[in-house]
């Protein structure tokens, strides 16, 4: 399955990587070393998480993350 980043919003990505890993947010922020209100506040765009926070959550959750040149 591939998702285009552009087309959703950093908080949407997160969501949607959690919950296709069918993983709650307790789980995940106890997986990645942080509070289930980081991942909450994250989810709810309240918050933005770092790259190398994108790339720990893909890890556990078993997606890669692929960065290509835009289309021009």
């Amino acid at each position: 399955m591939e998702i285009r980043a552009g087309n959703y919003k950093p908080n949407d990505i997160l969501r949607f990587v959690r919950q296709n890993a069918g993983l709650t947010q307790e789980k995940l922020a106890i997986m990645i070393g942080k509070s289930k209100n980081w991942v909450k506040n994250n989810e709810q765009g309240l918050n933005r998480y770092f790259f190398e926070d994108l790339i720990k959550i893909a890890e556990i959750c078993g997606v890669e993350i692929i960065i290509k040149d835009k289309e021009k």
